[in-house]
């Protein structure tokens, strides 16, 4: 009789330790080292997959929660006015455009995987609020990491007469996903749909998802570009 409660109370203690805590691999253990408690479950929810036995990871609803509080918690329209040094009222050409979206490069993008929805996400989000004066494109992009605090901020500031085009771009880019059989990323085909200012020689991308606002915004842009071309 001992025995057996003896063996009941184990089992009912591994069965507590094992939906208590998370089935990382040793890939996924080294990699949530040092980092905190919130990047430590966008790098699970990207490499862990739900085990009947083992503490589920976030779901995509929950990582889409965690990725608008980040852009909530900062006022970037300010922020872009002040890193570009210019005052509302000099931009007042046509309306200011604001184009967000997941970033899927090979180089800098840590993790993408496609939810149950269907949808792709990574763990790289980009915002840039673009600004129209009389002369003058301004362009301040801020890009940072859900799993870690990489953070980038960039400005640029373009004449009417040096800009080719206003375009948008889809595209296949290679980004790494996590594969669980093998314990470490692999390269995948992802579409993505990005914003492009064209100037003689280069080109300056924006992040986007495609929607009614970004497509009658970049048309609004497009139209100024023709007409301070004229």
């Amino acid at each position: 009789m001992v025995f057996s409660l003896v063996l009941v109370a184990i089992a009912a203690l591994w069965f507590w330790y094992k939906k208590t805590h998370y089935n990382d691999s040793p890939w996924v253990k080294n990699r949530i080292k040092g980092r905190n408690a919130d990047q430590q479950a966008v790098i699970r929810y990207f490499c862990n997959e739900p085990a009947c036995l083992s503490k589920k990871p976030i779901s995509d609803e929950e990582y889409d929660a965690m990725v608008k509080k980040m852009v909530d918690s900062v006022d970037f329209r300010k922020k872009a006015l002040d890193k570009l040094n210019v005052d509302e009222d000099e931009v007042k050409e046509i309306e200011p455009v604001r184009l967000e979206g997941y970033v899927y490069d090979e180089k800098t993008t840590r993790f993408a995987k496609r939810g149950d929805d269907g949808n792709y996400r990574s763990s790289q989000y980009q915002i840039s609020w673009l600004f129209f004066s009389d002369r003058e494109a301004f362009i301040y992009q801020n890009t940072f990491h859900m799993d870690e605090d990489g953070r980038k901020e960039r400005t640029e500031t373009y004449f009417y007469k040096d800009i080719t085009n206003f375009s948008t771009i889809s595209d296949t880019e290679e980004v790494p996903q996590y594969d669980p059989k093998q314990d470490k990323t692999v390269l995948v085909n992802v579409n993505s749909n990005r914003f492009a200012i064209t100037v003689p020689g280069d080109r300056f991308y924006c992040s986007m998802e495609q929607n009614e606002y970004t497509d009658r915004s970049i048309r609004g842009m497009q139209s100024k570009l023709r007409e301070k071309k004229s």
